[in-house]
């Protein structure tokens, strides 16, 4: 389901117009800018994700309903879009318990570069 329709789904259930609730939607849509295949909801679809929707968009989302304002959950919304999306709401532990650790995520090889590359010609140290 991509953003737009997401959004279709939210006027349906909230009221108000599906613009009101796009750009919540696009947000937990957005990491297919950086993965083209489902594993980009490894990084938004999940509980995290929703409180960071929280974070950016408010506690709540006014619309109009019936000739008068509503507010709306900012974490209703983003719980409904990954519902709609995996029937489940993931935690990201959800998504990393197969993912095999790697020695670079502890720290263990570390990777030096020189400070003259580091450093513009001229830059005083």
């Amino acid at each position: 389901m991509n953003s737009w329709n997401h959004a279709q789904s939210s006027a349906r259930r909230w009221g108000g117009a599906p613009e009101d609730y796009l750009p919540i939607h696009e947000f937990i849509d957005s990491s297919k800018r950086i993965i083209g295949d489902v594993r980009h909801r490894s990084i938004y679809h999940h509980t995290e994700g929703v409180w960071l929707c929280q974070r950016i968009f408010g506690v709540t989302l006014k619309v109009q309903k019936t000739h008068k304002e509503i507010d709306v959950p900012v974490r209703l919304v983003a719980e409904q879009h990954i519902l709609e999306d995996l029937g489940w709401l993931p935690s990201p532990a959800d998504y990393i318990k197969g993912m095999p650790v790697q020695p670079w995520m502890s720290g263990a090889q570390r990777k030096t570069v020189p400070l003259s590359h580091i450093l513009k010609s001229g830059d005083n140290v």
